[in-house]
């Protein structure tokens, strides 16, 4: 069990870090439906999005969710983004989980700036106390140094610096700011547990739920992975700047992570976010797949034809020996 939990903590971490919520697992919340993606031409290009829209997502808020395993309520976990006045973002999360004798409890803080409308990590860091090893994770982003310093678990690492890559917290800030302003394909790049690992999320459809928090529609979005052996789906309200309002996480068809929007509060007036072109979003994501999988064809028949290519090298090179009968007569020439 201790080892589930783990496991399922680790998706509070590492799929999106923040994009959370759940359905009430203890209480009837039927009234849930799904839109079907309506069929009408699509457009042609993304519509532009201005800056303050944009960068609504960076709107002082805090939100507060309740965490579940299956239907057994375990704890809480908070987010919070305060007031900057200097262009210098500190973004908080903070949870607290318990069953039986077995307790976890996290902190994480993000310190990172913006840099014409991207997100330019600082620092990050992870505290983990409770039931079994604790341990912490620190990165650092040293541009000047052309490097990544990272310790996890005491052991230190540098990583090239490399541009668009991010840490597990304030990456759905910026995630939550790209789907606003059309920015497409949806995938990241971020620094976990001294490793870089990618993630890749697409759009399945509108969806209208009722959590603690309030009822709200939705557009829900699912990790995207090679296997449907696990499966993260979360929701996210685009009149709330994509907070999210809940995640669910899937191993082998079993439900093992929910997370709800319990509360939340901004501190001032969110603009009004423009809607999806779903049919629009599903013909750029399904051409974006093709591409990808011709990437992959492509890549594979170059290492074949290399691998073809350093056979015949060596059977030339082979070729080029020399014969026998040469070798013979190389002896005799030595001999005489």
């Amino acid at each position: 069990m201790l080892n589930t939990l783990s496991q399922s903590r680790k998706a509070i971490i590492a799929v999106s870090s923040a994009m959370f919520g759940s359905f009430l697992s203890q209480i009837a919340f039927a009234q849930t439906s799904i839109d079907v993606l309506p069929e009408q031409p699509a457009k042609q290009t993304m519509q532009a999005v201005s800056p303050d829209i944009a960068l609504a997502p960076l709107t002082p808020h805090t939100a507060d969710y309740k965490v579940y395993y299956g239907s057994i309520e375990l704890g809480d976990a908070k987010y919070r983004l305060p007031a900057t006045d200097s262009g210098y973002y500190q973004y908080f999360f903070n949870s607290r989980v318990s069953l039986l004798m077995l307790s976890d409890e996290r902190s994480l803080q993000s310190d990172f700036t913006i840099e014409n409308g991207t997100l330019v990590p600082f620092r990050f860091v992870h505290q983990r106390s409770g039931t079994g090893s604790e341990y912490s994770e620190q990165t650092s982003f040293a541009k000047h140094q052309n490097l990544i310093h990272t310790i996890y678990k005491k052991e230190a690492l540098k990583l090239d610096y490399q541009d668009l890559i991010y840490e597990p917290l304030m990456v759905q800030l910026q995630f939550r700011m790209d789907v606003i302003a059309n920015k497409r394909p949806l995938e990241y790049k971020m620094v976990k547990e001294k490793e870089i690992d990618g993630y890749e999320f697409k759009i399945v459809g509108n969806e209208t739920i009722t959590v603690d928090g309030g009822t709200f529609e939705t557009v829900k979005f699912e990790v995207v992975r090679n296997s449907k052996k696990r499966q993260t789906f979360f929701w996210m309200a685009p009149d709330l700047a994509y907070l999210p309002i809940r995640l669910s996480h899937y191993s082998k068809g079993s439900k093992q992570l929910d997370l709800q929007l319990a509360k939340y509060q901004y501190d001032k007036p969110l603009p009004v976010i423009p809607k999806l072109d779903l049919v629009f979003e599903q013909r750029i994501f399904e051409q974006h797949m093709a591409q990808k999988t011709l990437l992959d064809i492509n890549s594979k028949e170059d290492e074949t034809t290399d691998k073809e290519t350093d056979e015949k090298v060596e059977i030339n090179i082979a070729n080029d020996e020399l014969s026998a009968a040469e070798i013979e007569r190389i002896k005799q020439l030595v001999k005489d």
